[in-house]
């Protein structure tokens, strides 16, 4: 099978749907044997930072000699970008060759019982599989969605289980209230790991803090309160944190600092367990981590930046970040947000930064809102909106309305930050 063969085979599975449940990728891996059962993970969820804190604790790891895998969701530039070792993406070829044996157990599963495997299951079950192959040391997990029913939820208990921001999204899936959507999330706790979250709202902390004794797990909260001689910036941003002094991280945004500190507390658990790293290869690994579209500047004079806000709690770290980094600076927004998020609220906590607001849609994407449809609700709040057609447009006309002392920010779903990056980027050459 080769990689155009397996694309086309994963946008089959696209017509699956989302089922949550363990069912169907337990019989999946089973008829592949098991290759999670040979793997050592830290699994994380949350809301908004667990793919921060991933990139935070496998760069690290990586940096300390271990052959760490990771598995993300989504993908901003490539398919391939999914399934990571030590930070390189799956080859085309080795991902075309491990797609095979997967396929052919999900089809002869869906044949002996009439249910086929979703496309995150078969996704799932392709990482696990090369990780195991490639002999990884240890794999760094994100869920895709909540975690007690999330197809990654498979694995046996974790070394760490790792719990950023935790807020309200998909609720047509985990439920109405915080404490639901928590209890979901904390589903990945199982008795015999370390359980790491940053400190959340209080009642998300008390679901979390319930699970791990009911589990019998040992909880570390990491502690803002702890971090000391912290500087913001957009270059690069330092802080010193319990016993490690002047990390640096290049990754912008004031809540940053947080998720880092989040990665640190973690590290040092994991190191307790028989992974340790050494402090200037700690050091090294934060300075080196980067995470695509998570205000990320992506261009200057005027200054671009891309940012993943795709729900509430996002859109409100966003507008946190603007007040502290662009006070007094003339700012457009281009904006993209998915028809199932909580689309008023998202305009709303970061309306009133704008000058000029242009929408865009998701290229392909068919929970996008439209660019028209996006621009009328934005339109309610704010009277300077413009739809543009393509991301292409919508980067030209951002262009023209700023001038070199203005900031441009795109922000909303990842699933079209891709292409503004890409543009943005092509564009400063």
């Amino acid at each position: 099978m080769n990689y155009q063969e397996a694309l086309a085979y994963m946008q089959e599975c696209n017509t699956f749907g989302v089922v949550p449940g363990l069912e169907n990728i337990k019989e999946l891996l089973a008829r592949l044997g098991n290759p999670q059962e040979k793997l050592s993970f830290i699994h994380i969820a949350g809301t908004n930072g667990k793919g921060s804190v991933m990139n935070f604790i496998s760069t690290v790891l990586t940096e300390g000699g271990y052959k760490t895998g990771r598995y993300i969701s989504p993908a901003i530039f490539e398919y391939r970008e999914l399934f990571q070792i030590n930070g390189k993406p799956i080859s085309k070829a080795e991902l075309g060759k491990t797609m095979e044996p997967v396929r052919e157990a999900a089809e002869a599963m869906a044949a002996e019982t009439g249910r086929h495997p979703t496309v995150f299951e078969v996704e799932t079950a392709l990482a696990f599989l090369w990780f195991c192959q490639k002999k990884c040391d240890i794999v760094v997990l994100e869920t895709g969605m909540g975690g007690l029913l999330d197809a990654t939820n498979v694995i046996p208990a974790p070394l760490l289980c790792v719990f950023a921001s935790i807020s309200m999204d998909h609720m047509a899936f985990l439920g109405d209230t915080l404490e639901e959507i928590a209890a979901q999330k904390a589903g990945i706790i199982k008795p015999g790991s370390r359980v790491v979250s940053c400190r959340q709202l209080p009642e998300a902390m008390g679901v979390i803090e319930e699970a791990c004794k009911e589990k019998g797990c040992e909880l570390f909260v990491s502690d803002m309160g702890s971090a000391k001689n912290v500087k913001y910036g957009l270059e690069k941003q330092r802080f010193s944190y319990k016993g490690h002094k002047n990390l640096e991280i290049t990754m912008a945004g004031i809540h940053q600092i947080d998720n880092c500190a989040l990665a640190v507390e973690a590290l040092d658990r994991l190191a307790d367990l028989g992974f340790p790293v050494k402090e200037e290869k700690l050091k090294a690994g934060l300075l080196r981590a980067k995470w695509p579209g998570r205000f990320e500047i992506i261009g200057r004079k005027p200054l671009f930046i891309a940012d993943g806000a795709h729900n509430e709690d996002g859109a409100v770290k966003l507008a946190q970040s603007i007040r502290f980094y662009f006070t007094n600076r003339r700012i457009i927004y281009i904006m993209g947000i998915l028809k199932d998020k909580e689309v008023d609220k998202i305009i709303l906590n970061t309306c009133d930064y704008a000058d000029a607001i242009i929408t865009v849609a998701a290229p392909g994407n068919p929970r996008a809102m439209s660019s028209c449809e996006l621009a009328e609700v934005v339109r309610r709040v704010h009277e300077n909106v413009t739809a543009a057609d393509s991301p292409e447009e919508a980067v030209e006309m951002a262009r023209l309305l700023a001038g070199k002392e203005d900031v441009i920010i795109a922000f909303g779903s990842l699933s079209f930050l891709g292409d503004i990056i890409r543009i943005a980027e092509k564009r400063q050459q």
